[in-house]
């Protein structure tokens, strides 16, 4: 019984891992390839609904047997070759591109994938969209689990809403990443194979794919922030549990729509986030009050956060989720000694607990003024600050360490120049965010 239901546990796994099935909702949401057409065979091939017929049928007989071992589990090719996949695929595989009459029709309506890696140079190849509204949906839902995102929200959060919260949810987000992160380099599993996917992003797609880290941010944070408000704020239940549900399935749906993730692989990220998130929000209450009050805390900050970023950088070769963790964890540990320094000196003290919950304050033109311009003026400061400090960084750290510093991309690529970079920059970036700017707020009154 027991290897049975194991058995049709793994045939369910390498089900879900299909690489066709991400495919054919891509097609279903209106994202088309153009991919190039050689041959007439490769029209015999095709299955009605679209899918590649030939590549579909080995992965569902290897669903049966383990001839093929699990769809999608291979060794990363090389950094240099990624950029060219998708374009060396034979043009026989999934999806053709248009042609004659059609190709003339849809020509203006091809794109090229999101957001260009500039440390790969990988562009990808160009689609067509024609669901314009499922494609700005998706994208805002990928946008919700990407780090620029969040670079915009725990300012927004610890300027305008809530510090406590903030602070908080800062610990999850990074320590969240830094797990999901290291499993991928642990499993090593590559992204879905395009042909047949269409690549609508490319900017990770050089990275390793098991889990979606993704799917894990866009679940702990909503679930995060829905949990430690919830208590605190008074606002109705459902509708804070409905908002961190809806956040969440976009952001995991989204990962499929940009053919970034397999089913699979967003519904394991969804829930190895949940899991983190049970483990470590418990915890959450003393973690905050040790980086605030304990002698030793910013010792220990430091130490634990270079260390696992030190560990995440030793588990496989470079890519350019090494540089993800380590500003995660970067911002985290600036973020933690700023708060530490708040508290000390008595600045954006916490309500008491006999004044909880909060309620939520009238929402009128004034506040909202104050908001928008506390956000402007934050983030126009924290801009500037990054780019000051990535003037200095790289070329500090390359003559620390020995490295030449004619070519960032390379430079970049050593761990030593890499780490210190992301620390020097997103750890003052996040040090700033939490203490300097709001004392700008109280000389400028938008406190």
């Amino acid at each position: 019984m027991a290897s049975e239901a194991l058995h049709k546990f793994v045939c369910l796994c390498r089900y879900l891992q299909d690489p066709c099935h991400v495919a054919r909702f891509q097609q279903f949401c209106g994202v088309r390839g153009t991919f190039p057409k050689k041959t007439a065979e490769a029209d015999a091939k095709l299955a009605v609904n679209g899918a590649y017929a030939g590549q579909c049928q080995e992965d569902r007989a290897a669903s049966g047997d383990s001839a093929h071992g699990l769809a999608g589990q291979r060794l990363r090719k090389s950094l240099n070759a990624a950029g060219n996949d998708e374009q060396d695929e034979s043009p026989a595989d999934f999806l053709n591109g248009p042609s004659g009459q059609e190709a003339e029709r849809d020509s203006k309506g091809r794109v090229k994938p999101l957001r260009r890696n500039s440390l790969t140079g990988e562009v990808g190849q160009e689609f067509i969209i024609e669901n314009k509204f499922l494609f700005y949906l998706f994208t805002i839902g990928t946008e919700l689990g990407n780090e620029m995102f969040f670079i915009v929200f725990f300012p927004f959060l610890m300027w305008n809403v809530d510090p406590y919260v903030s602070r908080q949810l800062i610990v999850v987000w990074a320590w969240v990443l830094f797990f999901g992160q290291s499993t991928k380099d642990l499993i090593r599993w590559t992204r879905p194979a395009s042909p047949p996917v269409i690549k609508v992003e490319v900017f990770y797609n050089t990275e390793y794919s098991m889990p979606s880290t993704h799917a894990m941010t866009g679940t702990a944070m909503p679930f995060c922030l829905f949990m430690l408000t919830c208590s605190r704020w008074e606002y109705p239940f459902m509708i804070g549990l409905s908002a961190a549900l809806f956040w969440s399935v976009l952001v995991c749906i989204s990962r499929v729509y940009m053919g970034m993730h397999s089913v699979l692989e967003v519904i394991i990220g969804f829930l190895y986030s949940v899991l983190i998130l049970a483990v470590l929000h418990p915890m959450l209450a003393d973690i905050d009050m040790f980086y605030l009050s304990h002698s030793y805390a910013p010792l220990v900050v430091l130490l634990v956060h270079v260390g696992f970023s030190l560990v995440a950088f030793s588990l496989d070769s470079w890519s350019t989720s090494r540089g993800d963790t380590a500003q995660a964890l970067a911002t985290a540990a600036g973020a933690a000694l700023a708060c530490r320094l708040n508290h000390q000196l008595g600045l954006q003290p916490d309500p008491p607990e006999e004044a909880l919950p909060l309620t939520l304050p009238l929402i009128d033109g004034a506040l909202l003024t104050r908001s928008i311009m506390r956000l402007l003026v934050g983030v126009a400061v924290l801009l500037a600050v990054r780019a000051a400090m990535k003037v200095v960084a790289i070329p500090l750290a390359c003559k620390i360490f020995g490295v030449p510093s004619d070519d960032v991309r390379k430079a970049r690529q050593h761990a030593q120049v890499e780490l210190a970079y992301r620390f020097i920059v997103y750890g003052t970036v996040a040090y700033c965010c939490a203490f300097l700017v709001p004392l700008l707020f109280s000389f400028l009154g938008l406190s």
